[in-house]
């Protein structure tokens, strides 16, 4: 009997993790949408705002049929989304596939073995503390990097 609830708890917890890590693919793909979405419309209308006169007259793309800038800059945009989501999604299943990992923690420890260790600075080899932007920016112009014993 004590099995089965460990295995209900278990199988809870699983599912509870898989939603929250779904909420969080979600919400993380929202804000990114959002911003890529916000950047093309503020780019857009800069262009607008400059030179409204070329702007709204359009370009010649075949015979005869002007295209405007909103329209060609909004094409542009979806043939670069699609070649960036093209060339990243093939580049990632690559070197899923050249490293022959099958799941995804696999894959972590593949990935860790192959590239260099990050090393723990741990006590900090320089000052982590400053009174302010002002003595950060000095810091980092004059004393970084120099030893100690100078």
């Amino acid at each position: 009997m004590a099995e089965s609830n460990d295995t209900v708890e278990t199988s809870v917890t699983k599912s509870a993790k898989l939603k929250e890590k779904v909420y969080a693919t979600v919400f993380l793909s929202t804000v990114a949408s959002i911003s890529a979405l916000a950047g093309f419309a503020r780019a857009v209308a800069i262009t607008r705002k400059q030179d409204p006169k070329h702007f709204g007259d359009g370009i010649s793309g075949m015979k005869g049929i002007p295209e405007t800038g909103a329209s060609l800059a909004i094409r542009a945009l979806g043939w670069g989304t699609l070649y960036a989501v093209t060339g990243c999604g093939l580049f990632f299943y690559g070197m899923w596939k050249l490293s022959g990992a099958t799941n995804v923690e696999e894959f972590r420890f593949k990935m860790g073995s192959l590239l260099p260790k990050i090393p723990k600075n741990n006590p900090p080899q320089s000052r982590t503390e400053f009174e302010g932007l002002t003595d950060l920016l000095t810091y980092i112009s004059e004393d970084w990097g120099r030893n100690k014993e100078e």
